[in-house]
């Protein structure tokens, strides 16, 4: 168990990838918080880890409120004394074309996808400077390439790539790591609804072709957040089976 007596954050780990390395951490032997905006969700999620006799605790809330945010970190400092890992995977969609995308499903997806992750990494890094080690792990996509029908949440998820990379770089001598995740074409609840043709095209896409289960993102999120990975950090890995948009 490489993650024991560590504690971890995941926000959106109420189902999904934020589930899957919620699991994962667990499994490893963290204490993980499942951070959800959904309360339902959240404990669901954390019955589900505590039913494998791994421990969980949820945490409800809005990533991407800043007062909220403050509160998680402070919750979670008084009851664990510690905050070891924090993986931002919270994150939404908002889809349509550039020249019809409306000011909220712009600003929608940026506070979420892009601002949550710097107020969770902001908090995290001055946990982690005093404690003077730590691992911040971002879910970033592979659409952070760009992607038709999705400038708002590709321009976020690039703009993850380059906090993140500016985390690790001010925060590599302090013993906290920094990396981020881009997964492909990962078969989740949303991924599902859309429309067999589409599917059929996204799967042609996978050099392997085949679609990426959430365990996939999860194992690698294990092995950022361990000790194995302690000299790995500013880097960008893709999670898709080749796929890259």
């Amino acid at each position: 168990m490489k993650l024991k007596n560590r504690i971890a954050i995941v926000t959106g780990a109420g189902r999904g990838i934020g589930y899957a390395i919620a699991e994962k951490l667990a499994q490893e032997g963290a204490v993980v918080v499942v951070s959800d905006i959904s309360e339902e969700s959240a404990k669901r999620a954390v019955e589900q880890i505590k039913e494998q006799g791994y421990q969980a605790v949820p945490f409800v809330g809005d990533s991407a409120d800043y007062v909220i945010v403050g509160k998680m970190f402070h919750d979670v400092i008084k009851r664990f004394s510690k905050i070891d890992i924090i993986v931002n995977n919270a994150g939404i969609n908002r889809d349509g074309m550039l020249h019809k995308m409306d000011l909220k499903q712009w600003s929608d997806v940026i506070s979420v996808d892009l601002t949550g992750v710097f107020y969770c990494t902001q908090q995290a890094a001055k946990v982690m400077r005093e404690a003077g080690y730590g691992r911040i792990i971002n879910i970033s996509s592979a659409s952070m390439n760009g992607n038709i029908g999705q400038a708002n949440y590709a321009a976020a998820k690039a703009g993850v790539i380059g906090l993140t990379k500016t985390a690790a770089k001010e925060l590599a001598k302090k013993g906290v790591t920094a990396n981020a995740i881009c997964p492909g074409f990962i078969e989740t609840e949303m991924t599902k609804s859309i429309p067999e043709k589409a599917w059929d095209i996204m799967v042609s896409k996978i050099p392997m072709g085949f679609v990426g289960k959430p365990a996939e993102v999860a194992n690698l999120a294990a092995f950022l957040a361990s000790d194995e990975a302690s000299y790995i950090t500013g880097e960008v890995i893709n999670v898709g089976g080749g796929f890259k948009l």
